[in-house]
């Protein structure tokens, strides 16, 4: 893949640290989440760095390519029209569903709010490559996947990550984007090996790297992407440089930022990583990778379709599992489930107090509790703007907030917002508003 762009050392760029990823030197590139960016409105931190040529990645988030749905065409066209907005050379998303239910399983859709591992099974391989067809299909530039962080693993996978990614590649000719910290992460939660896994994949289709850090509690570990990056996840970095020069290299922070100076010091420590891994550099490696039986084997009309109803079906289960306290699907281990679900849940509490901040300014202490006994039984229909109006009616629903101030600032704040509900709910609500605001 001799026509992959040298990007270079990157970091991503994110509204919170705007001004000090222009500030920093020796930034050749950053990355951007696709879905906070509107192409017609981008960011002047990100204008200025297109300026100066500093290249900018779009990287989506909420495709779900490895969902059993086809890829929303709406999607697809809003991260086209943000790779043409900004004059990528490619664009990035995830091997991972973030949504199930719906049609393919007469059941309402369910959305997880996170990146959740598709099952290594021939089954989802066939479904995930014809989504990633009509993805590059859609696409102005070459599209590159990455390889996600677990907490969880699927029973009765039929290949280890490095195989699933190899045959990935062989059948769609997808480039890769390598998350350094995602492979520590599965050999902690996993213990999948990631020297194995390098050996596995085809290194040569790695369009660029991806550097994070995080923190393990209780022997899970947790890719948080808001703690320093660790030696471990350095020392995968060191052997992934072993077999390949990659592309790029971005190191990815998205809370608890800390000073330029300590953002800077990761970078550096990064750069002297890939020197160093230079030396030790091994010819070939990697270089009969993906050379395995998909390339070889036979699909009927209506195979893939098949394939579909019974990845919707096991998708389903499990996020239904997570997101609506439904029970465990055979195989998984409970315990597990229950860290993930957990997981879900804090993911949501801290989205929506960041979309939404009136919510834990209006109930103090009181908010995450309250979130996470609410996400505990309450599935996210939508994105986190809706998630946070749903969560403040089920409040108001209930009598809630006990303090009557909060209760009828929390009702002026979903008045307010919530002009575009369906009307029926609207009227049940506002009967509840304006008997709180009479009371005032």
């Amino acid at each position: 893949m001799n026509d992959t762009p040298q990007l270079g050392i990157g970091i991503g760029w994110r509204p919170e640290i705007a001004d000090t990823v222009e500030a920093l030197s020796g930034v050749d590139w950053v990355e951007a989440v696709a879905e906070n960016l509107c192409p017609g409105h981008l960011p002047d931190s990100l204008i200025r760095l297109r300026e100066r040529g500093v290249t900018v990645v779009p990287h989506g988030v909420s495709l779900g390519l490895g969902g059993a749905e086809r890829p929303d065409a709406g999607r697809l066209a809003d991260l086209a029209e943000r790779a043409e907005a900004l004059g990528s050379p490619l664009v990035t998303e995830h091997i991972a569903f973030v949504r199930a239910g719906g049609a393919l399983t007469a059941s309402p859709v369910l959305e997880a709010g996170h990146l959740l591992p598709v099952p290594r099974t021939r089954d989802a391989l066939r479904v995930l490559c014809e989504n990633i067809r009509i993805a590059q299909d859609s696409l102005p530039v070459p599209l590159a996947v990455e390889n996600i962080a677990a907490l969880i693993c699927w029973p009765d996978e039929e290949m280890s990550e490095g195989q699933f990614l190899a045959e990935l590649v062989e059948r769609t000719g997808v480039r890769l984007l390598i998350d350094v910290a995602n492979l520590h992460t599965n050999k902690v939660n996993r213990g999948e090996d990631p020297a194995k896994a390098l050996d596995e994949l085809p290194v040569e289709a790695i369009a660029y790297v991806h550097v994070a850090g995080g923190v393990e509690r209780d022997g899970v570990w947790h890719d948080t992407h808001a703690h320093p990056v660790t030696a471990p996840v350095l020392d995968v970095l060191s052997e992934l440089r072993a077999r390949v020069a990659p592309p790029g290299v971005l190191l990815e922070r998205d809370d608890d930022f800390p000073p330029a100076a300590e953002l800077a010091g990761e970078l550096t420590t990064i750069r002297e990583t890939i020197t160093a891994g230079a030396t030790a550099a091994r010819t070939g490696a990697g270089a009969a990778s993906g050379s395995g039986a998909g390339a070889t084997e036979e699909r009927k009309p209506g195979d893939t379709d098949a394939a579909r109803g019974r990845l919707a079906l096991s998708e389903t289960a499990l996020l239904s599992s997570l997101v609506a306290g439904t029970p465990v699907p055979e195989g998984f281990d409970p315990r597990r489930l229950r860290v993930q679900s957990h997981a879900l849940a804090a993911k949501r509490a801290g989205v929506v107090a960041k979309v939404a901040p009136e919510l834990p300014e209006i109930l103090g202490k009181g908010f995450r509790p309250a979130f996470l006994a609410y996400a505990a039984h309450t599935p996210m229909r939508a994105g986190y703007r809706r998630d946070a109006l749903d969560f403040a009616e089920s409040l108001l629903f209930e009598g809630r907030p006990e303090d009557s101030a909060a209760r009828r600032r929390l009702t002026l704040w979903w008045h307010e917002r919530a002009a575009a509900r369906p009307p029926r709910r609207a009227t049940r609500l506002l009967r509840v508003a304006r008997a709180a605001l009479a009371g005032r």
